[in-house]
């Protein structure tokens, strides 16, 4: 199948190299001709823009940062709908909201476009080691023809229901990577301020009922105070404003998230949205005076 690959971020570009690799035909493109060329060196064609790398293929794939970028890249005149023909399949691979969800899919099916929502879990660990779980919303006919495309991307890939559903489990499963983040930075602050080494209190939460992938993954980066390059500040309050969004359309009241997306808003305040994402963190470190390093323990 031929591929069509827009958005080659810390995700995009880990998964277009695999499709590469396994063999696909892929064209690619990125804002950053600089991600382009990188995956040309693996055999990718580069396409100057998003409705360049949608023609003539079988296969359209995005990944992209929020809503605003997916419904720019499907609906602007050089975009990915004009350009498109009918019969192609479009996986979008992005965390979105389920209102630029409908938008874009009115627009697919108007043009006899196939689409799947299919965001993805698993970090940059999982993209490039194609490990990915994938999150799918849309026609079961059309899944089951793309599962050789997904299943070089993901390990677990999982049809959840009509198209919609695979956006609203990436928004709900991904808010416990903040809130954990933040009941990690507290609960580690509570053993360095009773007099426990923060590395010791660390290791004391992954052997315990505490355990989670954020203190095994994050942990590590709060003690060395890099706080997680991979994903910024902004992407990790984009992802929370999207689930106060699904809470309020769906009904649902959840006061720990709303608590969780006010603490990473004031974090982007304080230290800017570029900024590495655990850097939410830092507002407890700062509020007490005490960063948790390696060997931090309170001297009181």
């Amino acid at each position: 199948m031929r591929i069509g690959f827009v958005g080659l971020g810390v995700m995009g570009g880990a998964m277009a190299a695999n499709l590469v690799r396994a063999g696909f035909d892929l064209t690619v493109h990125d804002l950053d001709a600089d991600k382009g060329r990188r995956l040309a060196e693996l055999g990718a064609a580069v396409a100057a823009s998003p409705g360049d790398a949608a023609k003539d293929v079988d296969v359209v794939m995005t990944s992209l940062p929020g809503p605003a970028q997916i419904r720019a890249v499907a609906l602007d005149d050089d975009g990915l709908i004009a350009n498109m023909a009918p019969g192609t399949t479009w996986i979008e691979l992005s965390t979105n909201d389920q209102t630029i969800g409908r938008v874009i899919l009115a627009a697919s099916n108007a043009r006899g476009i196939a689409l799947l929502d299919a965001p993805v879990s698993g970090g940059s660990e999982g993209a490039a080691n194609g490990t990915l779980t994938v999150l799918v919303g849309g026609d079961e006919g059309v899944f089951l023809r793309m599962l050789p495309i997904l299943q070089t991307i993901g390990a677990r890939i999982d049809h959840l229901g009509p198209n919609g559903a695979g956006y609203a489990a990436k928004i709900a499963q991904v808010v416990l990577c903040y809130v954990h983040s933040l009941a990690l930075s507290e609960a580690m602050m509570l053993g360095v301020k009773g007099g426990v080494r923060a590395d010791k209190m660390l290791e004391i939460i992954q052997n315990s009922t505490g355990s989670s992938y954020v203190a095994d993954r994050y942990g590590p980066s709060i003690l060395n105070g890099d706080y997680d390059p991979s994903f910024t500040l902004a992407l990790a309050y984009k992802d929370l404003r999207l689930a106060r969004e699904l809470a309020r359309t769906a009904g649902a009241v959840l006061p720990l998230c709303d608590l969780t997306e006010e603490i990473y808003a004031k974090a982007c305040e304080a230290y800017g949205g570029g900024s590495n994402h655990v850097m939410a963190v830092k507002l407890l470190e700062d509020a007490h005076g005490t960063p948790l390093r390696g060997g931090a323990v309170n001297d009181n």
